[in-house]
């Protein structure tokens, strides 16, 4: 058994978590730059936590700004074991309104300017991604949110799209009708794939503020409409995360469905030829197979 530590990395509207005891912000530094902000840490309910806005406190990072493999490899390095990740979305699906929370499980990556692994020349290696989020943490998440009296849906898909502008009329319709889309954002890719790489469970919780430009009824994104729904969302969020350590608990065994071993199999690059450096530069993220 190892000691349970959630991560949750806030997006849009969370910005810290209620009630955490001997709170500390912390800089980490990493071999991928400076994560996107400090990282606070503490316990709730006797279990140790770690938040780190995505877009930086103030909202300085862009989707494409964010420096995604810094953050990872940042909450690796503090012995983070689960990472929960709260976003804001639109939505493509009428019974997924605005105020609602949707339990991600699958994604479907639309983003093309950013880093999306650890791994590169010299140390190459592919992790399965079939199943990007962690079922157990997903779970989790879900009874949070349901115990929080958060209207939630289990199960979406999540389009991840590069932005920083919202979809046209013609890509939110080809999202939605063709593609079986759900919901849509700008910062769940390459979190998610990352997680992976680095052996962390990984659930995501999207808090639904708009209905993309897709809906009849409601038009083109509207910023200010946006904001105020965040407004909401954002105690909703908290409330959910309030209830995690209760129903992980302190005390944590393997994950069930492998993602704490994800890199057993999947570095194909020969012991002598891999490249030192990167050797290092993985001492965090893949130190468990690489010695």
């Amino acid at each position: 058994m190892t000691d349970t530590i959630i991560a949750v990395i806030g997006g849009s509207g969370i910005y810290d978590i209620d009630g955490l005891q001997d709170a500390t912000w912390q800089t980490v530094e990493t071999p991928w730059g400076n994560p996107s902000d400090q990282i606070l840490t503490g316990t709730l309910d006797g279990v140790k936590m770690a938040f780190l806005p995505r877009h930086g406190r103030g909202h300085v990072h862009t989707p494409t700004s964010v420096p995604y493999r810094a953050n990872i490899d940042a909450l690796k390095r503090l012995g983070v074991t689960d990472v929960i990740s709260v976003s804001a979305t639109g939505s493509f699906r009428e019974e997924m309104a605005p105020g609602d929370f949707v339990v991600v499980d699958q994604f479907i990556d639309r983003t093309f300017a950013r880093e999306k692994s650890f791994f590169g020349p010299g140390l190459v290696a592919h992790v399965s991604v079939a199943h990007p989020t962690c079922p157990r943490l997903s779970d989790a998440c879900f009874t949070a949110a349901t115990d929080a009296g958060i209207k939630v849906h289990k199960g979406g898909t999540y389009l991840a799209m590069e932005g920083p502008q919202f979809s046209t009329l013609a890509e939110s319709k080809m999202y939605r009708e063709s593609w079986g889309a759900d919901v849509i954002g700008m910062t769940n890719m390459p979190e998610a794939k990352l997680a992976r790489e680095a052996e962390l469970c990984y659930a995501s919780v999207a808090m639904v503020t708009d209905y993309d430009s897709w809906h009849p009824d409601h038009g083109e994104v509207d910023v200010a409409e946006i904001i105020r729904t965040l407004t909401g969302n954002a105690q909703k969020g908290r409330d959910l995360v309030g209830r995690l350590p209760a129903l992980l608990g302190a005390d944590r065994s393997p994950c069930e469905h492998g993602c704490d071993r994800a890199l057993e199999f999947a570095i194909l690059t020969a012991p002598e030829a891999r490249d030192p450096a990167m050797i290092a530069k993985l001492d965090a993220v893949a130190g468990r197979v690489l010695g």
